[in-house]
């Protein structure tokens, strides 16, 4: 007797040189279930995976790494940087780059010849990693995100991933804990939107209210001696306005 719940169903692309491979492949994962497989592709090389990629959403690829051209490494490390990725499943001959492709965030490395249960295993771990998706891009999407654009990339940051915001020249520098980033924007427009979460400790910086650490006595080479706030997360300190001074001692006094 069945539960009535519907079985979850992840879609591959399958990427191999050698007709046969992908045709063995084919057949090995018409039988796996928990989940199961549906193949909507099939490329012979990564030019042909990269332009089924561009025309329909999948889950999973099960990429070979010896091919003609851009071998599968390369084309993993480009898979990587795309937003959205699916998940990559590596299938060779070759265990010696076992290695290689766990550091490029592969799920599964599977040898040939591949095996029913292995295979099994590769998918469910591609589900976790769907499913992981899933739950951070709903994440995002029910929090406030900056949309930043830089050169040929557009990235979602959450505001809550934010330390501060620093005014220079004609451009914003927006820092988080593990990077920094550039965007078009006034720090007037930011305060408004985002004073709840966000305190103007300078004319040209509004910091995470809730990462304020410390309010500390401060020498600057060009203001002087005054104050300063150290952040989590940072090691660097940010300049505190006669002004902005009594709004900060508050906060941190809080």
């Amino acid at each position: 007797m069945t539960s009535g719940r519907p079985e979850s169903v992840l879609r591959v692309l399958l990427v191999d040189d050698e007709p046969l491979a992908r045709a063995r492949l084919r057949t090995l994962l018409a039988g796996c279930r928990h989940p199961a497989a549906e193949v909507a592709g099939e490329a012979g090389n990564a030019e042909q995976a990269a332009a089924l990629l561009c025309q329909q959403p999948l889950d999973v690829v099960f990429l070979d790494i010896h091919m003609p051209g851009s071998n599968g490494m390369a084309w993993a490390h480009t898979l990587r940087a795309q937003q959205n990725p699916p998940a990559v499943v590596f299938v060779t001959a070759h265990a010696e780059h076992a290695v290689d492709a766990f550091e490029l965030a592969a799920v599964d490395y599977l040898t040939k010849p591949v095996r029913l249960g292995r295979l099994q295993e590769s998918l469910q771990k591609a589900e976790r990693f769907a499913q992981s998706r899933r739950a951070q891009a709903a994440d995002l999407a029910s929090e406030d995100v900056l949309v930043i654009q830089e050169r040929n990339r557009t990235e979602r940051v959450p505001l809550s991933q934010v330390l501060y915001f620093k005014a220079e020249l004609k451009y914003l520098t927006v820092r988080t804990a593990s990077r920094s980033y550039i965007m078009d924007g006034a720090l007037n427009d930011l305060e408004q939107q985002h004073g709840g979460r966000f305190i103007r400790i300078h004319r040209n910086a509004l910091v995470a209210r809730k990462m304020v650490r410390s309010l500390e006595k401060h020498f600057d080479a060009d203001e002087g001696e005054g104050w300063a706030v150290r952040l989590q997360g940072v090691d660097e300190k940010l300049m505190v306005s006669r002004r902005q001074l009594p709004a900060v001692r508050a906060l941190v006094s809080q």
